[in-house]
């Protein structure tokens, strides 16, 4: 709740009708601000459907804020189409400095910042090893999106084509009440979670090939 800003309050309360990737975790959200305003769900099943409806109120001048659940929208959450048909139509956009899971992570880690990629979560399946693959010679910083259930066997494939000594932190929980890094290399990452249950949200961060 900290981490909102004063001016994202501001807006959250001025505007016509809020958009939300979860309306009932935006509420927790209004309700500590004492914001009372419209909520209107927007999230990956409904935003093709509901697009073109959302242009037609900007364009008739209704002002409209989204808000993803957690994190910044359009960052591996709902709003790029959005953004994108705004952008199309002439619409201004106003994209407000808040919260990422990518920035602390990276900072945190330990590992090089100066330069480093985003490349969202991890394929599932298909593909996941193809994406693990191609970090062999990559030098930059690579950040990714995990989930509990995954990061073990995503660890094991790190170990496994990028070598054990490859620098890895997972970052978990950021924001939040058990915020943790677990900082080591690719073998050493794996052994943890072998011992221990992924629990929460998690930033997978990859260091550089070293030349």
């Amino acid at each position: 709740m900290g981490d909102i800003t004063y001016r994202a309050v501001a807006v959250l309360k001025s505007a016509d009708v809020v958009l939300a990737e979860d309306t009932r975790q935006t509420k927790k959200l209004f309700d500590h601000y004492e914001i009372d305003n419209k909520l209107s769900p927007f999230h990956q099943h409904n935003e093709h459907k509901r697009l073109g409806h959302i242009v037609d109120q900007l364009l008739f001048g209704q002002h409209i804020a989204i808000c993803s659940d957690a994190g910044t929208p359009g960052i591996s959450d709902p709003g790029f189409l959005l953004i994108r048909e705004c952008i199309r139509n002439g619409i201004n956009i106003e994209v407000l400095p808040g919260a990422t899971a990518v920035i602390p992570a990276i900072v945190g880690s330990g590992l090089p910042s100066d330069s480093f990629i985003y490349e969202g979560f991890l394929p599932h399946k298909k593909g996941k090893q193809s994406k693990i693959k191609s970090l062999q010679e990559e030098k930059r910083t690579t950040v990714f999106f995990e989930s509990p259930h995954r990061i073990l066997k995503s660890l094991r494939m790190l170990e496994e084509f990028l070598g054990e000594d490859r620098p890895v932190v997972v970052a978990r929980e950021l924001s939040k009440k058990f915020e943790e890094y677990i900082r080591g290399s690719a073998k050493e990452l794996v052994v943890h979670f072998e011992q221990n249950e992924a629990k929460g949200e998690m930033v997978l961060i990859v260091g550089g090939a070293i030349e």
